[in-house]
């Protein structure tokens, strides 16, 4: 089994163990509908289309 020859300083085993945390921001994709932005693969919040046809009835707030 393989020992290590002399200690690691906290800041390097620190550095080596904040890489694990890293999130990254979500993808953003325009709705191919009515241009708004929105999550890929999913219905658009603002029309309610998914791959060009109608998938949610949307109310219209006036």
């Amino acid at each position: 089994m393989a020992v290590p020859k002399k200690r690691q300083s906290r800041s390097r085993r620190n550095k080596r163990r904040a890489n694990h945390d890293r999130t990254t921001a979500p993808t953003i994709v325009e709705c191919s509908n009515c241009s708004e932005p929105k999550l890929p693969h999913r219905v658009c919040p603002s029309c309610g289309h998914y791959k060009g046809t109608e998938v949610l009835q949307m109310e219209d707030e006036e």
